[in-house]
């Protein structure tokens, strides 16, 4: 079994060296609170006393980091020749390219990553990683870095891991803050969480048999079609413009709705009034560039 280091014991760290150790995989741990590697300690793992000898104690280091600059911080780069790093933490695309410029001129190799689940999802069917640098690389650790989840390489570009794993993010922390809004609209008039969320969570649930599946979507945003035989972009618009004077008129935040309206306000006044909701893909700048 090839033995693997993780550094940074997070929920996250600690999730994946423990699906690495049940796996079999001799593990090597290093967190700067050393204390947070106890209990893998005691599941197998070999605690490093410093970044260094962690990484020098396997071919493939693992680093789950609040982000990229903690990895500059820790990491001696005379420690990185002849060494593996799949970096999971969060950054830009941008960073993660430039981290494997940095590893590459120290002797290392370096695989951009972004784990789409949460700590107690690691190494269970439902968990998937981007991976994105070297395919030799990638295909040297494939069997490793499956059992934290289904792991997809993207291609060559560092950045491409980053850009997949912020944009699916972009996604879920929206929908979370649309979700503690509405609460909130909800709660100022005085109707209690409970008696609200449970149908909200059945409109989530459900949004994917209303806009289709990602084939579909895609292919109706790449040729640019936006048939409105459903729904228009003036009727979705009005209705953001009501989310918006309910907002106020409750003296709730109002950016999040603010921001919505203003994407259908400028697809209208570019023509897409008429058009289907996706039209909105049209008047986000660069899309067409």
């Amino acid at each position: 079994m090839t033995p693997v280091t993780v550094i940074g014991l997070g929920p996250m760290g600690q999730a994946m060296a423990g699906a690495l150790l049940r796996a079999g995989h001799p593990v090597t741990v290093w967190n700067r609170t050393p204390g947070r590697a106890d209990e893998l300690v005691r599941a197998g793992a070999v605690r490093a006393g410093t970044v260094a000898a962690a990484i020098a104690a396997s071919p493939l280091t693992i680093l789950s980091l609040t982000d990229y600059q903690v990895m500059y911080d820790i990491v001696p780069p005379d420690a990185l020749s002849g060494r593996d790093l799949v970096n999971l933490s969060s950054d830009t695309p941008d960073a993660a390219r430039d981290a494997a410029g940095w590893a590459a001129g120290h002797g290392g190799r370096f695989l951009t990553g972004g784990v789409m689940v949460p700590a107690p999802m690691i190494d269970t069917p439902a968990a998937y990683a981007y991976y994105s640098g070297p395919p030799e690389v990638f295909a040297a650790h494939e069997p490793v870095l499956r059992l934290i989840g289904e792991p997809r390489h993207l291609g060559a570009d560092p950045g491409l891991a980053q850009l997949f794993y912020q944009a699916n993010l972009e996604v879920f922390l929206t929908t979370l803050s649309s979700l503690l809004h509405a609460t909130a609209l909800v709660t100022a008039s005085g109707v209690p969480a409970r008696e609200f969320l449970p149908d909200v969570m059945r409109l989530l649930t459900g949004i994917p048999a209303m806009v289709g599946d990602g084939a579909e979507l895609a292919a109706a945003l790449e040729a640019g079609k936006h048939p409105g035989d459903l729904s228009t972009v003036t009727m979705m618009g009005a209705t953001a413009d009501h989310i918006l004077r309910t907002t106020d008129s409750l003296g709730i935040d109002r950016e999040l709705p603010a921001a919505v309206r203003s994407h259908y306000q400028r697809a209208i006044e570019a023509g897409h009034g008429s058009s289907n909701w996706t039209a909105l893909f049209e008047v986000m700048p660069g899309v067409r560039q």
